[in-house]
């Protein structure tokens, strides 16, 4: 059902349904990933919705990809939306690439119309974000429980400080290099690398000055400048490495942290983000600044990481006198 067919003169295989296209066909869809989407992330999960849906025609006797019609898609789309392992918001992404694949072709005039323009993806209304945030006194717990006398610690304590203090998403805050810490106007400051090549930059806020600068120094990091600013260590810890921190790598030690600190709710990348912003509303700051801090588009996508909402249902609910 999955079998993949060499392009000529390539060892990088495409889609049997693509291939039966055509060269320019299979050319098309190998240019849609390689030169039209240049986030890792985004053409990892674009690929696998567009192979396995195409895998699924396949199966379901379509014989090429010239020949998907708006039918095959809501067919797939309505598939998708009565798996115990896919979300709303998955099946609207994996629609999403669809959508572009085939406008893609579309232009590349592979194929005359786009299957998925007119097939509308499952509702789902977002009214709050669902990213598992600490209230203050957790997170300063948190900080507060790492052992700094060994070079881990420090890149752990200063981890999860810049994306606390600096509403970094992890992506940006693991690709950082040396030179992205530096000083302007007797301060520390922040180059951050975020999505779309975009460059966004924070001062540091005092506690978050202190801890990159006792884990620079401390780890001896200034001479090299264009490393990687948060490293790996070896397998039973030591030194760090020169090889930069991977997202799961950052995932596992907030793991380990958080159980070490005693907190029992399941963090992760993102909380410290989420958890930043909620703990600036609550200081008085104002929904337009935590935008513009968090480099977000619109405020709308900054509201959902304002989680002031739930302490205040929480004390409404202990109000309940039985």
């Amino acid at each position: 059902m999955n079998q993949l067919a060499p392009l000529p003169s390539s060892s990088i295989p495409v889609p049997v349904l693509v291939a039966a296209a055509g060269d320019k066909a299979s050319t098309r869809f190998l240019e849609f990933f390689a030169a039209n989407i240049r986030n890792p992330n985004t053409r990892r999960a674009y690929s696998r919705a567009a192979r396995e849906f195409l895998a699924w025609c396949e199966f379901a006797g379509v014989a090429s990809i010239a020949d998907i019609a708006p039918l095959h898609v809501a067919t797939w789309v309505e598939a998708q939306t009565q798996r115990d392992d896919f979300s709303a918001p998955s099946v609207k992404q994996q629609l999403a690439a669809l959508r572009h694949l085939f406008d893609w072709l579309v232009v590349g005039q592979v194929i005359p119309t786009n299957p998925a323009a007119s097939v509308r993806g499952p509702q789902h209304v977002v009214t709050g974000g669902k990213t598992p945030v600490l209230d203050p006194a957790e997170a300063r717990t948190l900080l507060d429980s790492i052992d700094i006398s060994t070079p881990i610690g420090l890149r752990d304590r200063a981890l999860i400080a810049l994306m606390a203090y600096s509403f970094a998403r992890v992506g940006a805050a693991l690709s950082m290099k040396i030179e992205d810490v530096y000083t302007q106007s007797r301060r520390l400051w922040l180059l951050l690398h975020e999505k779309g090549g975009k460059e966004h930059k924070m001062p540091c806020h005092h506690n978050l000055e202190e801890y990159l600068t006792a884990y620079i120094d401390g780890c001896g990091l200034r001479d090299d400048p264009k490393g990687p600013l948060f490293r790996t260590v070896p397998n039973r810890g030591g030194e760090l490495t020169r090889t930069a921190m991977a997202q799961p790598d950052a995932y596992r030690m907030i793991g380990r942290r958080t159980a070490v600190a005693g907190i029992s709710t399941k963090v992760g990348n993102h909380s410290f983000r989420a958890t930043g912003i909620t703990a600036y509303l609550k200081n008085s700051g104002t929904l337009e600044k935590a935008r513009a801090m968090a480099n977000h588009a619109s405020t709308r996508t900054t509201q959902l990481y304002d989680r002031r909402h739930e302490e205040m249902t929480l004390d409404e609910v202990e109000k309940i006198g039985i």
